[in-house]
């Protein structure tokens, strides 16, 4: 994980995840996709996940505290 992590944060990995995203997003949004119905289990654990509080994450306290 922690090579993915390396790979992103250059950037070229970072355009490259971004690039994926808009790519996701831009299928998602087709009239295809958004006609089939989502299962009512999916949308539990989504609502349930949104509803937690934002998580910390170990790798962004490093990264701020290098600046300076």
């Amino acid at each position: 994980m922690d090579k993915r992590l390396d790979t992103w944060r250059n950037g070229s990995g970072e355009r490259r995840w971004l690039s994926l995203l808009i790519d996701a997003m831009e299928q998602a949004a087709q009239p295809e996709v958004l006609k089939v119905p989502v299962e009512a289990a999916i949308l539990k654990a989504l609502r349930a996940q949104l509803a937690r509080p934002v998580a910390h994450y170990p790798y962004a306290p490093s990264a701020f505290s290098r600046r300076n």
